[in-house]
């Protein structure tokens, strides 16, 4: 249990960089969340590093035991490795003109300059973890019958294994998407639309395979090769490790992300210039902010949440049952359902691939929607199939059931299914072919920005509904399959159920990286076009046809870039909410496990988990408040590090007598955007973590109140901004595209509605679920803390506890404005 000491330390430290993740690493505090209950009931001790793995070869699975199975699953990873490692291969040795390589590469040595920024800073936030690591296992909490001397390297090296595996994938993501933009951008000038469709999508199964590939053979390493007795502290090093280093990249891209493209769109406004304008010095900053945000960011977020999805399924098996049997039984369905979701991912990216290139191969017109739709839903369907087939083989009894085995899947269904749902609802509300995405576009006709920032208002909230309710019903059935026996099996079956539809959200790995990851791509695709000035090149079109037999239309290569951006756009937007989806599923489940260790099981003071019980009530209506506040903190960051940027861009933009912004000046909106977005994101972390303790200090029940009004407040402002950014996104890209009427006043408004969209979407958003994640993981050790430092002192004594750390949180509260704000002598600015 009170490993969560240590956990919660480092998540706070890795948040202190960047403020939170991407989502979506739910299973980690489901598991963990059940650990409490558990830890309560059982009498662990130690926590789950004290955990010792069973025997895996004691069972039989299809005539081989269940270490020598999970054997063969490392020849799958090799395959997915093998697989990311082709098509990166093939991404750079595609055809591609200089002047587009040229700029690719310049994008690159940017994103460079961020990552390695950002890896010096990790080492930083790692060297304050290792002390608290140190001070944990090696003072306060040894682990239990292992030496010090063993454990404690173990951890630190394991620490720095994740640190390293979310830092490598995003490394890895970065370099296959900036070979993929300058091809997709150098496809287009053939003037066909499937080319520029296909290399988007070769590079996201690439990282997508490579991602959950490395992920998964740590994991099998460590499940297979380190002994029993040293597992548990590797899984917890790991997970430390990898948290943070996904949680680093992750929102410091987003902000970085934003504060470069409010700084570059406004510049056309401003002086009436084209789209990605060479001469605009934001571009490549905003094309680097593209890679570092909604590449780096996702690349590292879904290493880490794959791999803490692995480590907290095993700590909660081995904690909630107690049958070794059982245990071995479910730890090795887990692990060869990963490596199947994985073959799964493939078969359909293939099967798809040919349905498409028979489709729209040789077309001279696709939607681009149509091809990563018919992914996703055919990777859930054959997911779902895969997911019943292995169950009934691998678990067909279970403790005596010969029934478990279809209703286990059937609750992981209910997630696997989600993940194709749920992008269909967001489509609803982000699509270019959206009612709601046109409706912004009507009402700017005749409104202006006005009138269309409102009607994105109305799509982002009506998407709250729609897939508010999905979830609830999908739990619900989740919920259901739980009862009808898993409770003989296991403590608190329900969380363990929520768990497993958390699971299911993620099953899909490399799919929904892909397509996560195709619209980073084809954003930056139209943006190396118009760097590269390729139209402007001395005999261009001669040296087209002569090298690489292009006939080229320039007008039909620049129109379908940047249709292929609306698509991009879209299915970026899809993958935020099921990210947003997996940290409430999850939040759920703690929270229900910290009320079985209040109550004792709901055996005592269950009549204060009520609105007649005053600090439960008042516990909800604070969470609310902190939700409100982190929304306008982490915009303030991005508001303030786009003025900045925006005041150097216009001194020093250049328009006369030159055909290209300098490297210099390009690089100065570099470091504005890094600066602003890791000194924002210090204040709002200092804040979120002395808030959690304070409120954790004040009354446990109060504290329950809090954590659920935090999960649902969040999950409805989340998906509201996310989907009211994506429609004010795409309602650009209608008018770009479809209407063809940049330049205008109507273009003008709707550029409006899009930067007021972007903190939305990419920043306040998706940083919203490590707010929930972390609050709720952290939450679980202080209230334990606040519990037992009460009963061995005064409930007095944990009041002036819960009021300094409240004036300390507040103090960061004041500085994520006062100290963040715009300042301008002039009388405006008081």
């Amino acid at each position: 249990m009170r490993t969560w000491l240590a956990k919660a330390v480092s998540h706070g430290y890795q948040f202190c960089q960047t403020s939170a993740k991407t989502a979506a690493a739910a299973f980690f505090i489901l598991s963990f969340g059940a650990t409490a209950a558990f830890a309560q009931s059982a009498g662990e001790v130690g926590g789950e590093a004290s955990l010792k793995l069973p025997d895996l070869s004691q069972v039989v699975f299809l005539g081989v035991d269940g270490h020598r199975l999970l054997m063969i699953g490392i020849l799958f990873c090799i395959f997915g490795l093998a697989f990311g490692l082709v098509i990166y291969t093939r991404l750079r040795n595609m055809p591609v003109h200089r002047a587009m390589r040229e700029i690719s590469e310049l994008i690159y040595e940017t994103c460079k300059t961020y990552l390695i920024t950002q890896g010096k800073f990790l080492l930083i936030l790692w060297l304050f973890i290792a002390v608290v690591i140190v001070l944990y296992f090696g003072v306060l909490s040894p682990v239990p019958n292992k030496p010090i001397a063993i454990t404690l390297p173990i951890i630190l090296i394991f620490s720095l294994v994740g640190i390293a595996g979310s830092y490598g994938v995003a490394w890895f993501g970065i370099r296959v998407n900036t070979f993929a933009n300058s091809r997709t951008a150098f496809a287009g000038l053939a003037g066909k639309p499937y080319p520029i469709y296909n290399i988007p999508l070769q590079a996201g199964m690439s990282i997508g395979m490579m991602l959950i590939s490395v992920e998964l053979l740590i994991m099998l390493f460590i499940l297979l090769f380190v002994p029993s007795d040293y597992a548990g502290p590797c899984f917890i090093g790991f997970a430390i490790g990898e948290s943070l280093g996904a949680a680093a990249l992750r929102i410091a891209g987003g902000i970085f992300t934003k504060i470069a493209d409010i700084g570059s769109d406004l510049m056309k406004i401003v002086f009436k210039i084209k789209e990605d304008d060479a001469r605009n010095p934001g571009v490549i900053a905003d094309c680097t902010g593209d890679n570092a945000g909604d590449s780096v960011g996702p690349s590292a977020d879904g290493f880490e949440t794959y791999g803490v999805t692995g480590v907290a399924l095993i700590t909660f098996i081995l904690l909630g049952v107690k049958d070794p049997t059982v245990q071995v039984q479910l730890l090795v369905w887990i692990f060869v359902m990963r490596i199947a979701m994985l073959v799964a991912s493939a078969l359909s990216y293939f099967l798809n691939g040919a349905i498409a290139k028979a489709r729209f191969g040789h077309a001279n017109q696709m939607n681009f929607e149509t091809p990563l739709t018919s992914l996703v839903w055919i990777t859930s369907l054959v997911s779902i199939a895969m997911t019943y087939v292995i169950s009934a083989l691998i678990i067909p009894q279970l403790g005596g059931d010969a029934t478990q085995w279809w209703k286990l899947a059937t609750i992981i269904s209910c997630g696997t299914l989600a993940g194709a749902i749920i992008p269909e609802l967001v489509k609803v509300f982000t699509s270019t072919e959206s009612r709601h995405v046109r409706e912004v576009v009507i009402s700017a006709q005749e409104g202006g920005a006005s009138l269309g920032i409102l009607s994105g208002f109305v799509a982002g909230n009506f998407s709250g509904y729609y897939l508010g309710l999905s979830m609830v019903a999908l739990m619900s059935i989740g919920y259901y399959f739980s009862t009808l026996g898993l409770d003989g099996l296991m403590v608190a079956a329900p969380v363990f159920a929520f768990g497993l539809v958390a699971f299911g959200f993620l099953g899909m790995g490399p799919v929904t990286i892909a397509v996560d990851s195709y619209g980073p791509v084809t954003d930056n695709a139209q943006s190396v076009y118009e760097l590269s000035l390729i139209e402007q090149v001395p005999g261009i079109k001669q040296e087209l046809k002569k090298d690489f037999h292009i006939d080229v239309n320039f007008e039909r290569a620049k129109d379908l870039l940047e249709e292929n951006d609306g698509a991009g756009n879209t299915f970026k937007a899809t993958a935020k909410p099921v990210l947003i989806g997996t940290a409430v599923v999850g939040a759920t489940t703690m929270i229900f496990s910290i009320i079985m260790a209040l109550t004792h099981g709901l055996t005592q003071n269950v009549n204060n988990l009520s609105l007649l019980h005053a600090p439960f009530m008042l516990g909800l209506i604070t969470g609310g408040a902190m939700i409100y506040w982190f929304t306008g903190a982490s915009t303030q960051a991005v508001t303030t590090g786009a003025y900045r940027a925006v005041e150097f861009i216009k001194a020093n933009i250049k328009l006369e007598g030159v055909e290209k912004a300098s490297v210099a000046d390009s690089k100065k909106v570099v470091e504005i955007c890094t600066q602003y977005a890791q000194k924002g994101m210090f204040n709002i972390f200092l804040a979120v973590f002395f808030a959690t303790l304070a409120f954790a200090f004040v009354e446990p029940f109060f504290f329950i109140g809090y954590l659920i009004s935090i999960a649902i407040f969040g999950l409805y402002q989340a998906i509201f901004m996310a989907n009211a950014g994506g429609a004010w996104d795409n309602a650009k890209k209608i008018v770009e595209v479809e209407l063809k009427q940049k330049g205008t006043p109507l273009h003008d408004a709707t550029v409006v509605g899009d930067t007021v969209g972007d903190p939305f979407k990419d920043t306040s958003s998706v940083a919203l679920n490590p707010v929930i994640k972390f609050t709720t993981l952290f939450g679980l050790l202080a209230v334990e803390l606040a519990v037992k430092l009460t009963a061995e002192t005064s409930s007095g004594f944990s009041h002036v506890l819960a009021l300094g750390f409240f004036l300390v949180s507040f103090f960061f509260v004041y500085r994520s404005f006062y100290g963040m704000r715009i300042v301008k002598e002039s009388a405006v600015a008081r």
